[in-house]
């Protein structure tokens, strides 16, 4: 169970689907008597303003409306491990860790679409082409989660948040801040897809532990990934 010490834990859903992703494993942390919050991301954009900095502006404002006592650990799904400098720099509140959950780690002023060429080159590059072409990804139907997500109703859950981006949306640069990672990282990987990013996190000799699962893992075996996020952020607080 959470000691009175233990920091907040911010669940950052990626901007590709909503966040019922985090849904369950929030549940589970308050269950075990963690204060969690789950921000949105908007889904209304102002198209004079970066994407990145609409999604992180978003989280952050939710981080400063809390007491300020309160320090927080982040957490980044997917794509939102490329938020996460930025939304730490933006709320100006005290991080005690970041967790990337099966996320990408940012590298200063690279894009989403540069990190998923280094991640899966042969996918950066159908879904560059399939961007230059006018199209919005991911397009995900049913049968394509189907190898990733056995349960059907966790299936609906994801389809019915999904968010398929733009060109502009991919190829935007994200900064990184100076200074960061201004606290402990480490990095929770569910499925190969991630191994660049992993490995990239062991480089920098971050704790890294692997649940060899899929994607969507989150929604699949919430207990499991809550005792990881929770073995993961006492390497770096002592949440437990």
């Amino acid at each position: 169970m959470a000691s009175k010490s233990s920091p907040t834990f911010v669940l950052v859903h990626s901007p590709l689907v909503s966040s019922l992703t985090w849904s369950r494993v929030a549940a589970e942390l308050r269950r075990r008597g963690y204060e969690v919050v789950v921000p949105e991301l908007p889904v209304a954009r102002d198209e004079q303003l970066p994407f990145w900095q609409q999604d992180a502006s978003a989280v952050a404002a939710v981080m400063t409306s809390l007491p300020d006592d309160r320090a927080f650990v982040l957490v980044g799904h997917s794509g939102a491990g490329m938020l996460l400098p930025a939304i730490g720099q933006l709320a100006a509140r005290p991080v005690a860790g970041y967790i990337f959950a099966d996320a990408g780690i940012p590298l200063d002023g690279k894009s989403r679409l540069d990190l998923l060429k280094l991640e899966v080159p042969g996918v950066g590059e159908m879904v560059e082409q399939a961007l230059l072409a006018g199209q919005h990804i991911p397009q995900w139907s049913d049968d394509d989660l189907s190898m990733v997500v056995a349960d059907p109703g966790t299936r609906r859950i994801i389809l019915a948040g999904l968010r398929p981006q733009g060109l502009a949306f991919y190829t935007e640069p994200i900064p990184v801040f100076s200074g960061w990672p201004d606290a402990p990282g480490v990095y929770l990987q569910f499925s190969q897809g991630y191994d660049y990013s992993a490995a990239q996190a062991r480089q920098m000799g971050w704790p890294t532990l692997n649940l060899d699962a899929g994607h969507f893992h989150l929604l699949v075996d919430a207990p499991e990934v809550v005792d990881a996020l929770v073995e993961l952020a006492s390497q770096m607080w002592n949440v437990a």
